[in-house]
């Protein structure tokens, strides 16, 4: 059997409603140098049904199904079990535009480590497009060797969404990945844990439709957000100080805005203030002012959001504020 250039990656749990359309928009641009991979987590619905179904009439497509979900662990398994030469990290919800696969095949054949793919921002529906572009740039933009603290400054945020993630098989299995299970950003640790020995290209056009608001980590988003993505971002020691705090401090919960934005997402409220902040030491006027936003009406700091990011554009959203 001929050794596939490219393995989409698809770690999924209880997604039946969306993964039968997320897999069709891959597999019209199939061709024999690529290769779907699904690892099911222990869905509870009809998930595994509905990939095999699909799998049934195409043979470039393999489920693996296990009795756990553990999404950094779903992943790597996915990595290990795959044949391709490069893993492309694909959602299990999102969807492929037309000729994702032929750009990206065309990126990996340039030789690149990483390859970063360009999105736009949809409805939950995928009627409306919210955002045309996630990185805006104009260009390809290729990064030589020794380029990762360029690629944390101008990607990280974007890189927090793994469906952008085309990476050389090779280095995935070469890095220590143990370490990052459980902080639902393995790849991010993967990329980011030591500098990538060959170049990175990130590709301007986007060709992936994200789903906004679909996200199953939102009833957990204010300690990822505020707790484990910082936690991961600052424990890379080779990426410096600087270029750290400008893209997030090390306790961004303390910042009044960024708790009125979590705030007008739902994702701070009065149980998780007193859950995660009600304790920490901290001045009191603030622990005031922390407390005021908890508890007023969510739908005063939607207008507020609102009004900001319209005043600033749409580099004023953290790419959290999409997924959740």
């Amino acid at each position: 059997m001929r050794t596939p250039q490219l393995t989409i990656c698809i770690a999924t749990y209880n997604r039946a409603a969306y993964i039968g359309e997320t897999l069709r928009s891959i597999i019209t641009q199939l061709d024999d140098d690529v290769e779907i991979l699904v690892v099911d987590g222990a869905s509870t619905d009809n998930t595994e049904s509905v990939v095999r179904q699909i799998a049934q009439k195409e043979p470039r497509l393999a489920i693996s199904v296990f009795s756990e979900r553990r999404v950094d662990q779903d992943y790597d398994k996915a990595v290990e079990l795959s044949r391709g030469e490069y893993c492309w990290l694909f959602t299990d919800d999102d969807l492929l535009k037309s000729g994702a696969v032929a750009a990206v095949k065309a990126a990996i054949k340039e030789g690149h480590d990483l390859v970063v793919v360009n999105a736009e921002i949809r409805n939950r529906d995928m009627t409306v497009l919210l955002e045309r572009q996630r990185i805006v740039i104009e260009q390809d933009k290729m990064l030589a060797p020794g380029g990762d603290e360029q690629l944390f400054i101008a990607a990280l945020h974007y890189l927090s969404f793994i469906g952008a993630v085309v990476i050389r098989r090779s280095i995935w299995l070469s890095r220590n990945r143990k370490s990052y299970f459980g902080t639902e950003f393995v790849h991010v640790g993967v990329i980011f844990q030591e500098p990538l020995p060959g170049s990175v290209l990130i590709i301007a056009q986007p060709h992936i439709s994200i789903r906004l608001g679909n996200a199953q980590w939102t009833p957990r988003s204010f300690n990822i957000w505020m707790f484990q993505w910082p936690k991961l971002i600052w424990s890379f020691n080779h990426i410096s100080h600087k270029a750290k705090q400008s893209i997030l401090s090390r306790e961004p919960w303390r910042n009044l805005r960024t708790l009125i934005v979590q705030r007008s997402v739902g994702s701070f409220n009065i149980q998780t203030y007193r859950q995660y902040l009600s304790a920490m030491r901290a001045g009191a006027l603030w622990k005031l002012c922390a407390w005021s936003i908890a508890r007023l009406p969510q739908k005063i700091f939607i207008g507020i959001h609102y009004l900001y990011s319209r005043i600033k554009g749409p580099e004023s959203r953290a790419f959290y504020d999409t997924r959740i």
